[in-house]
Order: C-alpha cells, then structure tokens, then sequence
C-alpha cells in the first residue's frame, strides 16, 4: 500500500491476532477526507480507537501463557485485549490534524504483547 492519509473506518490487524478489525477516529475530530474523520497519531486508545482483534496467541500475553502451561503442542489463543500505551509510530510530521501529526498508512503500534500492529487500508474510498 502506497502511504496515505488514514481515516475513520480504516482496516487494521495485529500480527498476533486472529482478525482484522475497524480504526476509529475521535468523534470530535475537526477535519476530514472525503467525508470521513482523519486520523492523528494520538488516535491509539484500545476499546476507543483499536478494536479486539479476535484471539490472541502471543505467549507475551499473561492470559496466553496461563491457558498453555503445560501444554506440549498447539498453542491455545486466549481472548484479544489490546494493551497499547503510546501514540502511533511513523506519523506525518509535517501535516498536523488537530495540533497533532496526520496518521499514515504507514504507521504502525506496539502492543504490550509484543504484537505489532499496522494499517490494511487507510479506509478511503
């Protein structure tokens, strides 16, 4: 995907999950594209802005790791619960939506449990 500005409804996944899901922006964002409300790098609240992303398998996670202890094989994927703590990485640091740099199709976050989340689409259509 060629980088571009992010919007309300863009697709995004978690490399340790098992679905993709649907990136909110702040309601009472300001400035759009195309109709649809334009992300900044502050946009990163899970449960708010990053949704579940199905089950997780990261053994990072304190949930993960307990439901496999003992178990010799297949790893069992416990419930997503994002655990993000900062702003997005790889902003645009010279557009600034609501006093804070634009968000790219080329940002990316880190959650607590070592899975890197990333944009599908930048939800334009």
């Amino acid at each position: 995907m060629s980088e571009s500005y992010v919007v309300d409804g863009a697709q995004i996944q978690c490399n340790y999950g098992s679905h993709s899901g649907r990136f909110s922006v702040s309601a009472n964002r300001g400035i759009s594209i195309g109709d649809k409300l334009q992300g900044n790098i502050q946009d990163f609240h899970p449960q708010t802005h990053i949704p579940s992303f199905g089950m997780c398998r990261s053994m990072h996670n304190p949930a993960v790791s307990s439901a496999n202890k003992g178990n010799s094989g297949k790893t069992i994927p416990q419930p997503c619960k994002p655990s993000v703590s900062m702003p997005w990485l790889n902003g645009k640091k010279d557009v600034y939506v609501d006093q804070s740099p634009a968000l790219m199709s080329c940002s990316t976050n880190l959650c607590m449990w070592c899975g890197k989340i990333s944009f599908t689409t930048d939800g334009q259509e």
